[in-house]
């Protein structure tokens, strides 16, 4: 079930009138985060970090690193560990990562109804972009657990852009591989770097919860809604407000 910040269910136009109203065309695009959205991976890379600052010596409290799951890697650095340590150690400290991360690949997993969401949406005559800044290799096994290669027009990575999330750019490059404009498009993600990316974009965002932000995280950030999971999103297309973005 869809929630929202009055706990009553979900009304795009009662959770942020103003937001939805922006969306002044049939929507022709939904951006997707992956990271957390379509594939259950955050809290394997809160462990590949946990793991990759233990090995440099530094002790950081794993609640710091879920919040910041999403971020930047060279935010989330410096904001963990200061600009001094992030300079000194950030490259090994990012190579460790990295390599946890990849050990952990046999733990990924599609969340429910992901597979099934795009392709209605699909379907459906919405173009389908995967907007995100992961490396090409973590990309590449995101990709092979989805197994959703068909719905899909395009997609975005770490090659694309400097600086991810919360930064704009990878939305709007997001936008121009959709062929459309933010007035015509959608955003699906888990943090609050994704809503204040597609924000910044001009980017209306659902947000769902599989990440582990909390509703009134996403919704203090802008999400025009929040939803358990990709699953409730795609029973939900047809049966509230939201629905009337898609028509």
């Amino acid at each position: 079930m869809a929630e929202s910040v009055d706990a009553e269910a979900v009304d795009a136009a009662t959770v942020d009138a103003e937001a939805v109203d922006a969306v002044t065309e049939r929507v022709e695009a939904v951006l997707f985060d992956i990271d957390g959205t379509l594939i259950d991976s955050n809290y394997l890379h809160v462990d590949s970090w946990s793991r990759a600052f233990h090995d440099v010596g530094l002790g950081v409290n794993e609640s710091d690193i879920h919040h910041r799951i999403g971020m930047d890697s060279g935010q989330l650095l410096s904001s963990l560990v200061g600009d001094d340590d992030a300079a000194r150690l950030g490259d090994e400290i990012k190579r460790l990562h990295a390599r946890y991360y990849a050990a952990s690949a046999p733990r990924l997993r599609v969340f429910d109804g992901a597979r099934e969401l795009l392709a209605e949406l699909d379907r459906r005559g919405i173009t389908v972009v995967l907007a995100t800044s992961a490396p090409e290799d973590e990309l590449a096994m995101l990709r092979e657990v989805l197994e959703s290669e068909d719905p899909i027009t395009a997609m975005t990575s770490s090659e694309d852009v400097e600086t991810a999330k919360p930064d704009p750019r990878v939305v709007e490059i997001a936008l121009e591989r959709a062929g459309t404009t933010a007035n015509n498009a959608l955003f699906v993600g888990d943090s609050i770097w994704d809503v204040q990316s597609a924000a910044a974009a001009g980017v209306a965002t659902i947000g769902v919860l599989t990440g582990g932000s909390t509703a009134a995280d996403l919704t203090e950030a802008g999400a025009v809604a929040v939803y358990d999971d990709v699953a409730a999103l795609l029973a939900g297309l047809d049966d509230s407000a939201i629905a009337a973005l898609f028509s």
